[in-house]
């Protein structure tokens, strides 16, 4: 603790499933700092206990009330030093800390990473799928239709996609991606990563839905799924009528609905008109 200046700090990676992927310079912060705020105290404790550190541990999620937000941020405008950590992985990637930490750097704390494990980019990394341009949407909606309309939305998409999925959604999302991205998308699914029974399964998402529509062991666990980008430029020919009836159809209607109406009158494919439709709302 400083008396004279404000505390740091410190978002801190922990291991997604191997406690050896900690690092060094990990441990030797969360022994250091005055408290550690953490997603869940009681799976943190196991973490800190493996390492024979004494921190002591305050509770914190972004739906935490404002009060323990203050708290955190009275002990950093204190002199404490704080670490964030999340239950396994990077904070504030598909876990809890943006509000925290965008709050502490409108005070002008200092907030310093220490990096370290991370799902998604792991993942990447052993994919075999394009990995110079990608984005992450994390994880899919929950409701059926909302998770069509969102995986319709990403099919023109030119970079990789990765998202996030539990053992309750797996094959509900690859039924989908078949769907809304095509059975012939190459993708992989990694599932349970540096962990005991760690799995990474790749081709096209209708080779993937069926291994694991027939492995119970690969329908649970936690899973990052990578899909390729989408490799085709539209072939649809899109003469000037048809540009001018799609853009009359855009002003009132939905894409969807403009697509469809459109493929009525111009005599093209839905599936064209609609990825047409995507790329104009990107220019």
């Amino acid at each position: 603790m400083s008396e004279n200046q404000a505390g740091t700090l410190f978002i801190v990676a922990t291991p997604i499933g191997n406690l050896g992927d900690i690092s060094p310079r990990a441990l030797k912060t969360l022994g250091q700092v005055d408290y550690i705020a953490a997603e869940d105290t009681r799976h943190s404790a196991r973490l800190l206990k493996h390492f024979n550190i004494t921190t002591p541990l305050i509770a914190y999620h972004d739906h935490s009330d404002q009060r323990r937000q203050q708290k955190i941020m009275d002990l950093l405008q204190s002199g404490c030093d704080l670490a964030l950590v999340s239950d396994a992985g990077t904070p504030l990637i598909a876990d809890p800390g943006y509000a925290l930490v965008k709050r502490a750097r409108a005070s002008q704390l200092a907030v310093i990473a220490i990096p370290g494990p991370c799902a998604l980019i792991s993942a990447l990394s052993i994919a075999g799928l394009p990995s110079d341009r990608f984005i992450f949407e994390g994880f899919l909606p929950v409701k059926a239709s909302a998770r069509r309309a969102h995986l319709s939305a990403l099919a023109a998409e030119r970079r990789t996609l990765i998202f996030y999925e539990s053992t309750h959604r797996i094959l509900d999302a690859l039924t989908d991606m078949s769907q809304s991205l095509g059975p012939e998308r190459h993708i992989a699914i990694a599932r349970e990563l540096t962990k005991t029974y760690e799995t990474l399964i790749a081709g096209t998402v209708a080779n993937v839905l069926a291994i694991v529509n027939s492995d119970a062991n690969q329908q649970k666990g936690e899973f990052v799924v990578v899909v390729s980008p989408c490799e085709k430029q539209s072939t649809t020919l899109m003469d000037q009528e048809s540009e001018r009836v799609m853009k009359i159809l855009l002003a009132d209607l939905p894409l969807k609905q403009a697509a469809s109406l459109g493929a009525r009158l111009t005599g093209l494919k839905k599936r064209d008109l609609y990825q047409w439709g995507l790329a104009q709302a990107d220019k």
